[in-house]
């Protein structure tokens, strides 16, 4: 075990956790002496009393009946905080003055900034256009844009008056967009005339016509322009009412007070990234999604009233709407379009020092980018406000964590966290009272039962399973749209364990009370019916300055399953037997030799999620020649014809 940082005393007595603590001692006459153990067990045995805390310690606006869970013997019918009322945007308009409360950044270096008093203005301005041509509570409010203020504040006008948001960034292709929004027939679009990436310019309202064609439920269409570029043109032939910006800006701001809605009203909907059928409408509600974050931002993240909050992102992924909670612990938030090492690699941390970032939040494939291009990033900044730098995405190789400390900062706490799209937020993170350990997430958050199964539902310490949740909590979705009796709902995490969240995680549980996350387990490795993680095949893979990145499945073969490597190469490095010769026996050595590939195959490009993940079930099933259903949820999904006539695999 070893102990890469630890909080100081000063840090300690200074975080929100030990005044969280401190409230706690005061409510309920508890004593938990600065130890995170206690606490999380008190957390997920007084279930009621935990989240009802975080309710009045975070001082979310809105009426606390003060009532208790309804239990039911169904895990995702359990009803939190029940009368419960309130308003997502009155949370997240938690100010109203000249300070800024979001900075906008391209790649190309435009800036852009709003104070929470042109905020508010705004999105007021926008609830009286909602109003005026009859958007209403329970509509859905879809948005197919890139990154920018104002796709911040459709979101949190459509909050506030009960509407269901949805989006996609712009690099989802067309098909994909109507694939999401024709399942939950939006009434409203708000879209981009263009956006940038990597230095090139990209349109985007010229989709619009087919998008229409296809999705008949759309009466509006809202037409954004990018910041700091030209306006492009655009005519519709057709009876929909097209709106913009610059116009719905004339309109008086809307001056009702915010309605108060029910904990349980929904608030956006998200779309699993799975690669068979179609993407799965997962809808989640107002108040889970409230809580959860401000108990990960205030307890887990120490995010604080003014800090500066940057997380690398699109509007496509879950980190987005984690993102823009932040506005309601009173932070700061940075939102960045495009490609993040445009022009240099050092782009997004010219932010982080520029803009002075108290967390960063990027995700693993970032960091080990940064190490195989041996940025010393040390030597160009100082990070003096750097409090947290949060990884995701991918499990962070032991490399990574290193990496970090003795490249970015080594005063700052790395949180590795890890949870997911289903639940808006995350199951396993960081905390300031432990400290940071080599290769591990800190631990289980707040609230949250979690822990680790093997295929019988036994508990195991300190060996890989199944990640799993005992109880509910409240950011779980409210339902799948388009599933009234809940099948797809139960298929997806109830299937497995009765009546216990399966989250399709293969993770580990250490005697330390940190976690390590293996992959998915649908991409488990089972050669020889031994069960075997990616991750341990990734970290000896990435030690090879000749291997650029890797992808590894379980090929069918022989009644049982071989392992098969994918690799692409560093620049002019050759895939020779030698090298080959090397990686296994590294892999042998370093893992054991059931995790040797049978092949090591060279190839151009591997398939990704549009955030960034690599998609190895998409190349198994290519491999073996199953269909592909959902290939857009595939950035890249042109790459996977490389992998469909590869001879080495017929031998």
């Amino acid at each position: 075990m070893t102990k890469l940082w630890s909080a100081s005393r000063k840090q300690i007595l200074e975080s929100n956790l030990y005044k969280y603590e401190t409230f706690l001692t005061s409510k309920y006459k508890l004593k938990f002496n600065n130890d995170y153990n206690k606490i999380f067990k008190w957390s997920v045995n007084n279930t009621d009393s935990f989240w009802d805390s975080i309710w009045e310690y975070c001082k979310v606006k809105g009426n606390n009946n003060k009532n208790k869970l309804i239990k039911s013997k169904t895990f995702y019918k359990n009803n939190f905080l029940p009368k419960n009322k309130l308003n997502f945007a009155e949370n997240l308009l938690s100010k109203n003055n000249n300070t800024k409360a979001i900075t906008f950044i391209s790649e190309n270096g435009f800036k852009k900034i709003r104070s929470w008093r042109e905020l508010n203005l705004n999105v007021k301005k926008i609830i009286s256009f909602f109003k005026k041509i009859k958007i209403k509570k329970g509509d859905r409010i879809s948005a197919y844009m890139p990154n920018l203020i104002e796709t911040v504040e459709y979101f949190i006008a459509s909050s506030a008056i009960g509407g269901i948001w949805s989006s996609c960034s712009p690099d989802f292709g067309t098909a994909g967009v109507i694939e999401r929004f024709s399942q939950i027939k939006p009434k409203i679009l708000i879209i981009a005339d263009k956006y940038f990436y990597n230095g090139k310019e990209i349109n985007v309202i010229d989709r619009l016509p087919e998008i229409l064609k296809k999705i008949k439920s759309i009466k509006h269409v809202v037409i954004i322009n990018y910041p700091g570029e030209k306006f492009l043109n655009f005519k519709l032939k057709n009876n929909i009412k097209l709106h913009y910006w610059k116009n719905i800006r004339k309109n008086k701001p809307d001056k009702k007070l915010f309605t108060k809605h029910n904990f349980n009203t929904p608030l956006a909907i998200l779309y699993s990234s799975g690669t068979t059928g179609k993407p799965k409408c997962i809808c989640h509600r107002t108040g889970g999604v409230l809580l959860q974050h401000l108990k990960e931002h205030q307890l887990h993240c120490e995010i604080k009233e003014n800090d500066n909050v940057f997380y690398f992102t699109t509007c496509g992924w879950m980190m987005w709407n984690w993102l823009v909670s932040c506005l309601a612990s009173k932070a700061s938030i940075v939102l960045y379009d495009g490609f993040p090492m445009y022009k240099k690699p050092e782009q997004l941390l010219d932010i982080v020092e520029k803009e002075k970032i108290t967390l960063l939040g990027v995700s693993a494939k970032y960091i080990d980018a940064l190490k195989k291009l041996k940025v010393k990033v040390n030597r160009k900044y100082k990070f003096k406000k750097l409090k947290t730098i949060c990884s995701t995405g991918s499990p962070l190789s032991d490399d990574g964590f290193k990496y970090v400390y003795q490249n970015i900062k080594q005063d700052v706490h790395l949180a590795s966290i890890s949870g997911g799209t289903d639940i808006v937020s995350c199951f396993v993170l960081g905390n300031i009272y432990q400290p940071v350990i080599l290769g591990e997430i800190q631990n289980k958050g707040l609230g949250m039962d979690v822990g680790i199964f093997n295929d019988k539902g036994k508990s195991l310490i300190n060996k890989k399973g199944e990640l799993i949740c005992k109880k509910p909590f409240p950011s779980m979705p409210l339902k799948f749209w388009n599933d009234p009796k809940n099948e797809k709902y139960e298929n997806a995490y109830f299937r497995k364990f009765k009546n216990i969240w399966h989250h399709g995680d293969f993770a580990e549980e250490k005697r330390t009370g940190g976690f390590i996350i293996h992959g998915r387990s649908d991409a488990t490795l089972n050669p020889g019916g031994v069960r075997l993680g990616t991750a341990e095949i990734y970290s000896e893979v990435e030690k090879f300055k000749e291997i650029s990145e890797a992808l590894v499945v379980g090929q069918k073969w022989d009644n049982d399953i071989r392992i098969i490597l994918f690799v692409i190469l560093s620049k002019g490095q050759n895939l020779s037997e030698d090298l080959m010769i090397k990686i296994k026996k590294q892999i042998r050595l370093n893992a054991s030799p059931r995790h040797v590939p049978a092949k090591i195959i060279k190839v151009k490009d591997i398939p990704r999620t549009k955030n960034g993940k690599i998609v190895e079930l998409a190349v198994k099933n290519t491999i073996e020649g199953n269909k592909i259903k959902n290939k857009e949820a595939l950035a890249n999904p042109n790459v996977l014809k490389e992998y469909a006539n590869i001879q080495e695999l017929n031998d």
